[in-house]
Protein backbone atom coordinates (compact mmCIF):
# COMPACT_ATOMS: atom_id res chain seq x y z
CA UNK A 1 0.00 0.00 0.00
CA UNK A 2 1.11 3.57 -0.70
CA UNK A 3 -0.46 4.88 2.52
CA UNK A 4 -0.35 3.54 6.07
CA UNK A 5 -4.16 3.35 6.28
CA UNK A 6 -7.11 3.09 3.95
CA UNK A 7 -7.91 6.49 2.43
CA UNK A 8 -11.54 7.33 3.23
CA UNK A 9 -11.52 11.01 2.19
CA UNK A 10 -9.15 13.60 0.73
CA UNK A 11 -8.71 17.16 1.99
CA UNK A 12 -7.04 19.67 -0.33
CA UNK A 13 -5.36 22.99 0.35
CA UNK A 14 -6.29 25.55 -2.32
CA UNK A 15 -3.60 28.14 -3.14
CA UNK A 16 -0.53 26.52 -4.63
CA UNK A 17 -2.15 23.09 -4.56
CA UNK A 18 -5.37 23.32 -6.59
CA UNK A 19 -4.68 26.75 -8.07
CA UNK A 20 -1.41 28.11 -9.43
CA UNK A 21 -1.79 31.33 -7.44
CA UNK A 22 1.33 31.64 -5.31
CA UNK A 23 3.41 33.09 -8.15
CA UNK A 24 0.69 35.72 -8.69
CA UNK A 25 0.63 36.68 -5.00
CA UNK A 26 4.43 36.87 -4.96
CA UNK A 27 4.59 39.15 -8.01
CA UNK A 28 1.95 41.49 -6.58
CA UNK A 29 3.73 41.78 -3.23
CA UNK A 30 7.12 42.43 -4.83
CA UNK A 31 5.63 45.15 -7.06
CA UNK A 32 3.82 46.75 -4.11
CA UNK A 33 7.07 46.74 -2.17
CA UNK A 34 8.70 48.82 -4.89
CA UNK A 35 5.81 51.28 -4.79
CA UNK A 36 6.23 51.65 -1.01
CA UNK A 37 10.01 51.97 -1.21
CA UNK A 38 10.97 48.64 0.40
CA UNK A 39 12.81 45.63 -0.94
CA UNK A 40 10.24 42.83 -0.73
CA UNK A 41 11.90 39.68 -2.08
CA UNK A 42 10.91 36.21 -3.12
CA UNK A 43 12.64 34.89 -0.01
CA UNK A 44 10.44 37.06 2.22
CA UNK A 45 7.37 35.86 0.38
CA UNK A 46 8.43 32.25 0.85
CA UNK A 47 8.52 32.84 4.62
CA UNK A 48 4.91 34.06 4.45
CA UNK A 49 3.50 31.17 2.43
CA UNK A 50 0.71 29.47 4.36
CA UNK A 51 0.33 32.32 6.87
CA UNK A 52 -2.77 34.47 7.34
CA UNK A 53 -2.83 38.16 6.35
CA UNK A 54 -2.54 39.35 10.00
CA UNK A 55 0.48 37.10 10.50
CA UNK A 56 2.03 38.43 7.29
CA UNK A 57 1.29 42.00 8.41
CA UNK A 58 3.15 41.37 11.68
CA UNK A 59 6.13 40.11 9.68
CA UNK A 60 6.04 43.26 7.54
CA UNK A 61 6.20 45.46 10.65
CA UNK A 62 9.12 43.45 11.98
CA UNK A 63 10.96 43.87 8.69
CA UNK A 64 10.16 47.48 7.85
CA UNK A 65 9.31 49.05 11.20
CA UNK A 66 6.17 49.60 13.24
CA UNK A 67 5.35 52.72 11.22
CA UNK A 68 5.24 50.88 7.90
CA UNK A 69 1.77 51.47 6.34
CA UNK A 70 0.77 47.81 6.32
CA UNK A 71 -2.92 48.41 5.63
CA UNK A 72 -2.20 50.63 2.62
CA UNK A 73 0.38 48.14 1.37
CA UNK A 74 -2.04 45.23 1.47
CA UNK A 75 -4.81 47.31 -0.10
CA UNK A 76 -2.45 47.91 -3.02
CA UNK A 77 -1.50 44.22 -3.12
CA UNK A 78 -5.11 43.02 -3.16
CA UNK A 79 -6.14 45.55 -5.81
CA UNK A 80 -3.35 44.27 -8.05
CA UNK A 81 -4.01 40.62 -7.21
CA UNK A 82 -7.67 40.81 -8.21
CA UNK A 83 -6.70 41.85 -11.74
CA UNK A 84 -3.80 39.40 -11.95
CA UNK A 85 -5.81 36.44 -10.69
CA UNK A 86 -8.62 37.10 -13.13
CA UNK A 87 -6.15 37.17 -16.00
CA UNK A 88 -3.55 34.59 -14.99
CA UNK A 89 -4.91 32.01 -12.55
CA UNK A 90 -4.61 28.45 -13.81
CA UNK A 91 -5.43 25.09 -12.33
CA UNK A 92 -2.46 23.06 -11.18
CA UNK A 93 -1.86 20.08 -13.41
CA UNK A 94 -3.67 16.94 -12.35
CA UNK A 95 -6.57 18.59 -10.49
CA UNK A 96 -9.33 17.38 -12.80
CA UNK A 97 -7.82 13.91 -13.13
CA UNK A 98 -7.58 13.33 -9.37
CA UNK A 99 -11.14 14.62 -8.82
CA UNK A 100 -12.39 12.30 -11.57
CA UNK A 101 -10.65 9.37 -9.87
CA UNK A 102 -12.18 10.26 -6.51
CA UNK A 103 -15.56 10.30 -8.25
CA UNK A 104 -14.87 6.80 -9.56
CA UNK A 105 -14.01 5.63 -6.04
CA UNK A 106 -16.94 7.45 -4.47
CA UNK A 107 -14.62 9.12 -1.95
CA UNK A 108 -15.64 12.42 -0.33
CA UNK A 109 -13.30 15.36 -0.57
CA UNK A 110 -12.97 18.78 1.03
CA UNK A 111 -10.91 21.96 1.08
CA UNK A 112 -9.07 23.46 4.06
CA UNK A 113 -7.76 26.91 3.13
CA UNK A 114 -6.57 30.04 4.90
CA UNK A 115 -8.26 32.08 2.17
CA UNK A 116 -11.73 33.55 2.55
CA UNK A 117 -14.88 31.87 1.27
CA UNK A 118 -15.45 34.64 -1.27
CA UNK A 119 -12.11 33.82 -2.90
CA UNK A 120 -12.88 30.10 -2.85
CA UNK A 121 -16.21 30.68 -4.56
CA UNK A 122 -14.75 33.13 -7.06
CA UNK A 123 -11.77 31.14 -8.25
CA UNK A 124 -13.02 27.59 -8.00
CA UNK A 125 -16.33 28.76 -9.42
CA UNK A 126 -14.45 30.14 -12.38
CA UNK A 127 -13.29 26.61 -13.18
CA UNK A 128 -16.66 25.08 -12.25
CA UNK A 129 -15.03 23.03 -9.50
CA UNK A 130 -16.73 24.17 -6.31
CA UNK A 131 -19.56 21.67 -6.64
CA UNK A 132 -17.02 18.84 -6.78
CA UNK A 133 -16.13 19.27 -3.10
CA UNK A 134 -18.30 18.00 -0.28
CA UNK A 135 -17.04 20.47 2.32
CA UNK A 136 -15.05 23.71 2.44
CA UNK A 137 -13.32 25.18 5.49
CA UNK A 138 -12.24 28.78 4.84
CA UNK A 139 -10.60 31.51 6.92
CA UNK A 140 -13.61 32.60 8.98
CA UNK A 141 -14.71 29.06 9.80
CA UNK A 142 -12.02 28.72 12.48
CA UNK A 143 -10.35 31.02 14.97
CA UNK A 144 -7.05 29.14 14.98
CA UNK A 145 -5.51 28.82 11.55
CA UNK A 146 -2.71 26.75 10.07
CA UNK A 147 -0.28 25.53 11.45
CA UNK A 148 -2.93 24.68 14.06
CA UNK A 149 -4.94 21.55 13.19
CA UNK A 150 -8.35 23.23 13.48
CA UNK A 151 -9.05 23.72 9.73
CA UNK A 152 -8.32 20.06 9.01
CA UNK A 153 -10.21 18.78 12.03
CA UNK A 154 -13.27 20.79 10.99
CA UNK A 155 -12.96 19.52 7.39
CA UNK A 156 -12.93 15.93 8.66
CA UNK A 157 -15.94 16.64 10.86
CA UNK A 158 -17.88 18.12 7.93
CA UNK A 159 -16.93 15.14 5.77
CA UNK A 160 -18.00 12.80 8.60
CA UNK A 161 -14.70 10.92 8.37
CA UNK A 162 -12.21 10.28 11.14
CA UNK A 163 -9.11 12.46 10.58
CA UNK A 164 -6.95 9.32 10.63
CA UNK A 165 -8.75 8.14 7.50
CA UNK A 166 -8.17 11.41 5.64
CA UNK A 167 -5.44 12.09 3.12
CA UNK A 168 -4.34 15.75 3.30
CA UNK A 169 -2.64 17.40 0.32
CA UNK A 170 -0.55 20.51 1.05
CA UNK A 171 2.11 22.67 -0.57
CA UNK A 172 3.18 24.81 2.43
CA UNK A 173 5.06 24.08 5.62
CA UNK A 174 2.35 25.55 7.91
CA UNK A 175 -0.24 23.48 6.05
CA UNK A 176 1.75 20.27 6.48
CA UNK A 177 2.13 21.01 10.19
CA UNK A 178 -1.63 21.57 10.49
CA UNK A 179 -2.61 18.38 8.66
CA UNK A 180 -0.07 16.29 10.54
CA UNK A 181 -1.23 17.71 13.88
CA UNK A 182 -4.79 16.74 12.91
CA UNK A 183 -3.63 13.13 12.57
CA UNK A 184 -4.11 12.95 8.81
CA UNK A 185 -1.95 11.09 6.31
CA UNK A 186 -0.16 14.07 4.80
CA UNK A 187 1.40 14.47 1.36
CA UNK A 188 3.32 17.60 0.42
CA UNK A 189 3.21 18.67 -3.21
CA UNK A 190 5.81 21.47 -3.20
CA UNK A 191 5.13 24.74 -5.00
CA UNK A 192 7.04 27.83 -3.78
CA UNK A 193 8.58 26.04 -0.80
CA UNK A 194 10.89 23.06 -0.96
CA UNK A 195 10.43 20.29 1.59
CA UNK A 196 12.88 20.33 4.50
CA UNK A 197 13.72 17.57 6.96
CA UNK A 198 10.69 18.41 9.09
CA UNK A 199 8.39 18.05 6.08
CA UNK A 200 9.86 14.66 5.24
CA UNK A 201 9.29 13.57 8.84
CA UNK A 202 5.67 14.76 8.93
CA UNK A 203 4.61 13.52 5.47
CA UNK A 204 3.90 10.00 4.31
CA UNK A 205 5.05 11.10 0.85
CA UNK A 206 6.56 14.09 -0.93
CA UNK A 207 4.94 14.18 -4.38
CA UNK A 208 6.18 16.16 -7.34
CA UNK A 209 2.68 16.77 -8.73
CA UNK A 210 -0.97 15.84 -8.32
CA UNK A 211 -0.39 13.28 -11.06
CA UNK A 212 2.09 11.66 -8.69
CA UNK A 213 -0.53 11.74 -5.91
CA UNK A 214 -2.98 10.10 -8.30
CA UNK A 215 -0.49 7.31 -8.98
CA UNK A 216 -0.06 6.81 -5.22
CA UNK A 217 -3.82 6.61 -4.75
CA UNK A 218 -4.17 4.05 -7.54
CA UNK A 219 -1.36 1.95 -6.08
CA UNK A 220 -3.03 2.12 -2.67
CA UNK A 221 -6.42 1.02 -4.03
CA UNK A 222 -4.82 -1.82 -5.96
CA UNK A 223 -2.98 -2.85 -2.79
CA UNK A 224 -6.23 -2.95 -0.83
CA UNK A 225 -8.16 -4.87 -3.50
Amino acid sequence: MSFPRRVEAVVFDMDGLLLDTEIVYRAAMIDAGKAFGVAFTGEIYAAMVGKTTPESAAMMRQLYGEDFPVQAYFERVWADIEDLLEAETKLKTGVVEILDYLDDLGLPRGIATSNGMAAVERYLGRFDLLHRFNAVVAHHDVTRHKPNPDPYLLAAERLRVDPAGCLALEDSHPGVRAAHAAGMMTVMVPDILDPNEEMHDKCVHIADSLHHVLDLLKASVEGVA
